[in-house]
């Protein structure tokens, strides 16, 4: 005996204004009675302050109280029999209601490491004291309305940067400091999430042979804790757009694929903030760097030169 949850669209992508829609599948050998099918949706920011990133007191609470966004219960089908076999029973459910007002901020679905933006929709075959209840559960994922979109922009905002020795704020390779390089560019710093980073780099001179040219995502999530603000920066993902030394006054384009559940557009609420970051790292070939082959890639190393830049990501029509 089960019972299983199947939403109408394989992606599982749904707009707060949109009809949640999918259906019920109960398997039994044999006829069930039951005192109703229900459905719960829940939608919860939940916040987590790790150790590495607060003081004592902070990690002893750990986790901080969720942020409720949405919380409904919908009845399916009343008391009643279903048969044996397989049954499949649909339904469809209005998160907001045409007309209604906007009092629920549905904020997009996010995967992060110390904030999660889930929905989740449970559904509950209770049989009464004798019996245990059939439930299960599916997560689905919320875009914004496009009511409450903006237009999409003409094209990306885009910032020039240039990279030398005397940009960096750590030590370099003392033939690095003392031969120099220069790497200029131009990246894209606001971006609609259904678009990709684009951008374009230019290595100028370099008097140590490059090894890798790489454009690291980050996430920048903020947490407000009693009168701080714990604040942890973490990797998405690792683009590279070179591979050993590349010839000098070339042009490379940029071109980075946003991921999916972890990103979303940039917010800045009051509890808490998801922000996101773009970093041109150029590595130079070096053999101090064979030694560190597992290190943080975010940590300045003598062979590494980087530019970190603020990223805006948007979602649009």
């Amino acid at each position: 005996m089960s019972i299983e949850l199947k939403l109408s669209r394989n992606n599982r992508v749904y707009r707060p204004s949109e009809p949640l829609q999918g259906k019920i599948i109960v398997k039994s050998p044999s006829s069930i009675s039951h005192y109703g099918i229900r459905i719960n949706v829940n939608g919860s920011v939940n916040l987590q302050v790790r150790g590495g990133s607060a003081g004592v007191i902070e990690s002893f609470y750990g986790v901080v109280k969720p942020i409720s966004i949405v919380n409904k219960n919908f009845e399916i089908k009343p008391s009643g029999k279903i048969a044996s076999g397989t049954t499949e029973i649909p339904f469809s459910l209005n998160l907001r209601k045409p007309g209604e007002e906007n009092l629920e901020r549905f904020y997009e679905t996010f995967h992060g490491a110390d904030i999660n933006i889930q929905y989740l929709l449970t559904v509950d075959l209770s049989r009464g004291y004798l019996y245990k209840s059939l439930s299960a559960t599916t997560e689905f994922i919320v875009q914004s309305d496009k009511g409450d979109l903006p237009e999409r922009p003409i094209s990306p905002e885009m910032v020039i940067f240039y990279i030398t020795q005397d940009t960096q704020r750590h030590p370099l390779l003392p033939e690095l400091k003392s031969g120099g390089f220069r790497v200029t560019g131009r990246v894209a710093t606001q971006c609609s999430l259904s678009d990709a980073i684009s951008g374009e780099l230019t290595v100028e001179a370099s008097a140590v042979p490059i090894c890798s040219i790489d454009i690291h995502l980050l996430r920048v999530e903020s947490i407000l804790l009693g009168e701080r603000i714990i604040t942890e920066t973490s990797l998405i993902q690792t683009t590279q757009i070179a591979d050993g030394d590349i010839s000098r006054n070339m042009t490379l384009p940029i071109y980075v694929i946003l991921p999916r559940l972890l990103a979303c557009p940039t917010i800045l609420a009051g509890p808490f903030s998801i922000e996101f970051k773009v970093t041109i790292v150029i590595s130079f070939q070096s053999e101090m760097s064979k030694f560190h082959s597992k290190s943080d890639p975010r940590t300045p190393r003598l062979w590494l030169a980087m530019e970190t830049l603020p990223l805006e990501l948007v979602r649009t029509k």
